[in-house]
């Protein structure tokens, strides 16, 4: 269905959600501009003026990720694909990329911006309508998993946590950007109001670390920009 395939079908307008800021990303406005101007723009609000941009990210990304010829990647919440992108040019024709996201005018987005050589069969790069809670992929799918500026927006972020991990191969690592709470009372009091408000998870700043360590990743690693934080770790290899 116009270029990619939709395991959840149904009505998208009835669809749960858990607050304004995902409806956003159901719309479609949003997947209009968020590649050039939403997306930089609200993390550049949450990282602070000093913390990353864009091309940074794609960096820690590829840090955090080590991808290499050849290697399957999955990323979870995908949006208009801009990570699918940058991900199918570092894997190569021999490597698969897969964006999964549950908007479809994010996965339109997506596929009008994704060049057909690598979409048509024979291409290195797919993309699927799913919950990322219910992963309709078997055990030890993938070599890598990036889940960047969505986990906190998810219902159960760590049943989702969960699904990474399930898809990871022995070895395969993972690489995050989500929400990070500071330790000033009053800006946490604000963080908590604007976190309910907005339908987003303010994390804590060891829930992240400690989740993945609980779910077999060893090391992890972790850099705090603001009120955004970039973790990575290796799902151990038994």
């Amino acid at each position: 269905m116009d270029g990619w395939l939709d395991l959840l079908g149904g009505d998208v307008e009835s669809a749960p959600v858990t607050g304004p800021a995902q409806r956003l990303m159901l719309t479609s406005a949003v997947p209009a501009v968020y590649e050039r101007y939403w997306r930089p723009a609200l993390g550049r609000a949450a990282k602070g003026p000093l913390g990353p941009g864009m091309g940074d990210e794609k960096r820690i990304a590829r840090l955090l990720l080590g991808l290499g010829h050849g290697d399957g990647v999955l990323d979870v919440a995908c949006g208009p694909g801009n990570f699918v992108r940058e991900f199918s040019r570092l894997v190569g024709p021999a490597g698969l990329v897969v964006g999964l996201d549950a908007s479809p005018s994010m996965l339109r987005r997506a596929v009008a911006d994704t060049p057909a050589a690598r979409r048509r069969d024979g291409g290195n790069v797919g993309y699927v309508r799913a919950s990322a809670t219910a992963m309709p992929f078997r055990d030890a799918s993938f070599d890598a998993v990036c889940c960047f500026a969505a986990l906190h927006l998810f219902e159960h972020p760590f049943v989702a946590l969960d699904e990474m991990a399930r898809v990871l191969t022995p070895g395969g690592r993972i690489a995050i950007l989500t929400s990070c709470r500071t330790r000033t009372p009053a800006a946490r009091a604000w963080e908590g109001f604007l976190g309910g408000r907005m339908g987003m998870h303010m994390f804590e700043r060891e829930e992240i670390v400690d989740a993945l360590s609980e779910r077999g990743f060893s090391p992890v690693r972790r850099r705090v920009a603001g009120l955004t934080q970039f973790v990575g770790g290796r799902r151990a290899t038994r």
